[in-house]
């Protein structure tokens, strides 16, 4: 399993995952589509990703330009921390997969599966605590010991 496609709604919490095998372009389209196909068609959806090649490619813009519902939103680049589909990535590696022993790629595919089938029976929203001011502060001191 070379990647997962991950809607996370932040405001209920609740997840749509799909394991890919490979994360083309080709495979991120499969799962706008399928994204468009579930969701209410009057519903605006505000995709926040970060700045990998795949969702920037020429018939992804395309894609997303002709569906006005959709804004999409880059996370700044050495930020991705900021970007809460990562967060639930390391809660998924460290409540779930540290935690287990699998045999092939096929029983990690199935562990993860079940994990989002069973986190999406009581979905919880991501909530920061640390103060935003907090938070621009530590990003300021880090750029600064970064030289930028």
């Amino acid at each position: 399993m070379n990647a997962t496609a991950l809607l996370l709604d932040v405001a209920t919490g609740e997840v749509i995952g799909r394991l890919k095998r490979r994360h083309r372009s080709t495979e991120f389209l499969d799962f706008l589509q399928e994204i468009d196909a579930v969701l209410p068609q009057k519903m605006p959806i505000h995709l926040i990703m970060d700045n990998y090649a795949t969702h920037k490619t020429d018939r992804i813009k395309a894609w997303l330009a002709a569906r006005s519902r959709y804004q999409v939103h880059f996370t700044p680049t050495l930020a991705s921390w900021l970007n809460l589909v990562e967060r639930f990535f390391s809660a998924l590696s460290e409540k779930w997969i540290k935690r287990q022993a699998h045999t092939s790629v096929e029983d990690l595919e199935s562990s993860i599966e079940h994990y989002l089938e069973t986190y999406n029976q009581d979905p919880k929203p991501f909530r920061w605590h640390k103060k935003a001011d907090d938070i621009l502060a530590s990003v300021a001191r880090a750029a600064m010991a970064r030289g930028r």
